[in-house]
């Protein structure tokens, strides 16, 4: 599997498994189709950044129902955008949608290539390439987690990552085609992710087998990741204030984590450092709980106190929200889950 005549006859292998296995998703055209709308690409692409696709799908849905444009979505307040993305993760990404969709309605549509598409807020290296190669037909090396895990194998590219990157980068570069280049960028991401998997890969039912280095020397094994490093574990405080059947929120900042979200008030945990254990106002404190969440690079674990007929004096800006539509507060996970430990402490109560 080493030789430019080899990894020539490999699109048409991978091509002819994908017209007959390729998933059906909202997102796609189907196989040997016209390429599919640059903002249903570009939209996905982006809530597809670590992030599985079961769970993007749902999201996917809401969001083109809501704004089934790139223009109705740069017209979308961010606080509405920031709300429907909760529970997605990785919120920066949302604030770049707004920016980004801002940009392209201004421009009168998006770019087509992937210098240009790399100008766009939020937009980087492999998502350019994608949104190029997917929505644009054009030829572009789309290398994400799946398809860096067919190309180390096929390649037998032993190297840890992330040192192996440029390896892999050049084995997929080689195997790329000139013609249907999305579809065979959707190609390697399905074979990663149905038939080349991290465990058990299914070898058999696989269209590459016969050219892959790594089949009979456990291919399991690659491609050779470097050892996690610990995550630091803080310690912070969530405060859930309630009065006459609602909840006090705050808008968090909008830089940094979380950033623009509703949240519960806290007591300014963060990646670098506890929180001070301080909270918004006096009062007779009573402990819900403690969430565990695990962020990029920390873990926290957050305590939820609960005061009950708080008075709005001495309360930081925010707003009263009511208990009974919590859900539709658009909180991020790690105080949707701090609003689910209050909620059945006070039910506890009743």
């Amino acid at each position: 599997m080493t030789t430019r005549e080899t990894c020539a006859q490999i699109p048409a292998r991978l091509l002819a498994w994908y017209d007959e296995h390729a998933r059906a998703l909202p997102w796609r055209s189907a196989p040997g189709e016209p390429p599919a709308d640059p903002y249903r690409v570009w939209l996905s692409e982006i809530m597809l950044q670590q992030t599985t696709v079961a769970a993007v799908k749902p999201y996917f849905d809401a969001f083109t129902t809501r704004w089934p444009t790139v223009e109705a979505l740069a017209a979308a307040p961010q606080e509405d955008v920031m709300a429907a993305w909760a529970g997605l993760g990785y919120y920066s990404r949302a604030r770049n949608l707004v920016k980004a969709a801002g940009v392209v309605a201004e421009r009168g549509g998006f770019p087509d290539t992937e210098e240009g598409l790399r100008a766009l807020p939020g937009v980087g290296a492999y998502t350019a390439a994608a949104i190029a190669a997917i929505a644009f037909g054009r030829r572009a090396v789309v290398v994400d987690a799946n398809v860096e895990r067919v190309v180390a194998r096929l390649f037998a590219i032993d190297t840890p990552l992330p040192g192996a990157r440029a390896a892999i980068r050049e084995g997929a570069d080689l195997i790329t085609p000139d013609e249907r280049s999305g579809d065979f960028a959707q190609a390697m991401m399905d074979l990663g992710s149905r038939i080349c998997t991290p465990r058990a890969p299914n070898c058999d039912a696989c269209p590459l087998a016969g050219d892959c280095a790594a089949r009979e020397h456990d291919p399991e094994r690659l491609p050779v990741k470097a050892a996690k490093k610990t995550k630091p574990v803080r310690q912070g405080r969530a405060y859930w204030i309630e009065r006459e059947g609602a909840v006090w929120l705050v808008r968090r900042a909008p830089q940094g984590m979380l950033g623009g979200m509703r949240a519960l008030p806290d007591d300014g945990w963060s990646a670098a450092g506890d929180g001070s254990g301080d909270p918004p106002v006096d009062g007779a404190w009573e402990e819900a709980g403690v969430v565990r969440h695990t962020f990029t690079h920390f873990v926290i674990e957050l305590t939820v106190l609960r005061l009950e007929s708080a008075q709005e004096s001495g309360l930081a800006q925010g707003e009263w929200w009511p208990v009974e539509r919590i859900d539709e507060a658009g909180l991020p996970t790690l105080f949707a889950k701090a609003a689910r430990l209050a909620i059945a402490a006070r039910e506890r109560l009743l």
